[in-house]
């Protein structure tokens, strides 16, 4: 459903409110734009709810029913609905501007850096979950993932010298310290991406991001 709010926020992500939604539910957001997200999709159902409310009255208001108490009753009641739903819209869409402003006021980001395909699906398994752990007998360290993406100790170690990447060292290697990504790695992952030099290889699209569709010459 659209909103009033829909190109201000393209203009502020760099992507379409779609891409925003599927950003959250992946979980690759940091706080503010969690938060945005989130009041988005709150002030889309509101929106849902004053076009349907508008679209009674419409059926209501024309010749197919006859002009008697009954329709004038259904008529009353269906503008109360609709001053409801217009009035909790308003407060959803106050709520999601608040949301936007944070973002349209921080500071520009720092440009998070180029990544390799190998990286990116790093990431992504990162994101659903990983922990780094240290076998009892060999002694080697392995991250675990729900993807079970291969991701090496040395991989992990630069993932984390770029900053993409944190450990929860509070928690031993023997047990399974959670690897999280940082808002520079999340920043990676959902920054729209951009052409690469000839011959580079563009980064894979999330699994469950459909691709975008090219015409045929």
């Amino acid at each position: 459903m659209p909103t009033a709010l829909d190109q201000r926020i393209e203009a502020a992500v760099g992507y379409d409110v779609e891409e925003l939604r599927r950003h959250r539910d992946g979980g690759l957001l940091d706080a503010p734009h969690a938060a945005l997200a989130d009041a988005h999709r709150e002030l889309a159902r509101a929106e849902r709810d004053v076009t349907f409310y508008r679209a009674r009255l419409a059926r209501l208001a024309s010749s197919e029913l006859p002009a008697d108490q009954a329709l004038f009753a259904s008529i009353q009641r269906t503008l109360d609905h609709l001053a409801r739903a217009a009035d909790a819209r308003d407060a959803k869409q106050a709520a999601a501007a608040a949301a936007l402003e944070s973002i349209e006021s921080a500071a520009p980001r720092q440009a998070p850096p180029q990544l390799a395909t190998t990286d990116v699906a790093a990431l992504l398994a990162i994101a659903q979950g990983a922990k780094l752990h240290e076998h009892l007998v060999t002694h080697r360290l392995a991250v675990a993932t729900p993807t079970r993406t291969r991701i090496s100790y040395a991989q992990l170690q630069r993932l984390e010298a770029m900053g993409l990447v944190e450990r929860d060292r509070a928690h031993p290697v023997q047990a399974g310290q959670p690897v999280a990504l940082t808002d520079i790695g999340r920043a990676a992952l959902t920054e729209p991406r951009r052409s690469g030099p000839p011959g580079t290889t563009p980064a894979p699209v999330p699994p469950g991001f459909p691709a975008v569709s090219r015409s045929r010459r």
